[in-house]
């Protein structure tokens, strides 16, 4: 009699933990799959800015945030009257090699000899805080511009909606920006990348940083 309660127990024991594994599964399954799908439309929202200087030298980074400054300045003449991502793309591969000639002429204004490369595609980025706005870490859009032997700090912006144009030292997002920003995204959607205080987005934006910085890491 001992010997089948220990095998009914055993067998109990055993289905519970097999009930867990996969009750487990299925909860990890469906927070990845919300975290793809909003980081997909979060993404598909927003066209971004990566510049990459030299080296981590002082005179390296200087160079880099006058290079950023000034294809900044051209965008946003470029991109005023855009009012969707496709748009501000599109002109940015029209004018690609613009952006090649403004880069270079701050290089060689500067004193340097560096070269300039100018890209188009889609990127890895980590989370970053723009203003009251947070991107979590994942796949951009970008147009991005390495200078030299690029082995130096990053810059990151987003070029559409404009989160930086209007003050690149601090990041002020202008309302206008923001009001794009929700034009693209559902209501969960917004609030996840805006400055909340309800405890459930922040672990949802949490839950997304989780996942999205690990296949970040991968990528770096």
């Amino acid at each position: 009699m001992k010997k089948i309660l220990n095998f009914i127990n055993f067998g109990f024991i055993k289905r519970f933990f097999v009930v867990l594994i996969l009750f487990s599964l299925f909860v990890f399954l469906s927070a990845l799959s919300y975290v793809n799908a909003v980081s997909e439309d979060i993404a598909d929202s927003v066209f971004r800015l990566h510049v990459i200087a030299n080296s981590d030298s002082v005179e390296d980074q200087n160079l880099k945030y006058k290079v950023r400054d000034r294809v900044l300045e051209y965008m946003n003449t470029l991109s005023e009257d855009c009012s969707s991502k496709e748009e501000v793309i599109i002109l940015a591969q029209k004018h690609q090699a613009d952006f090649q000639k403004i880069a270079e002429e701050v290089i060689k204004e500067n004193g340097y000899s560096y070269t300039v490369s100018v890209k188009i595609g889609n990127f890895a980025f980590p989370t970053k805080e723009y203003g009251d706005i947070s991107l979590p870490a994942g796949d951009y859009d970008a147009l991005r511009i390495e200078i030299g032997e690029a082995k130096g700090q990053n810059w990151w912006c987003v070029m559409f909606p404009p989160l930086c144009f209007v003050d690149v030292t601090s990041g002020v997002v202008p309302d206008e920006s923001k009001e794009m920003m929700q034009d693209n995204l559902n209501e969960e959607e917004y609030n996840l990348i805006s400055d909340t205080d309800d405890a459930g987005i922040k672990f949802k934006f949490s839950l997304i940083e989780f996942f999205k910085n690990i296949t970040f890491a991968k990528n770096s």
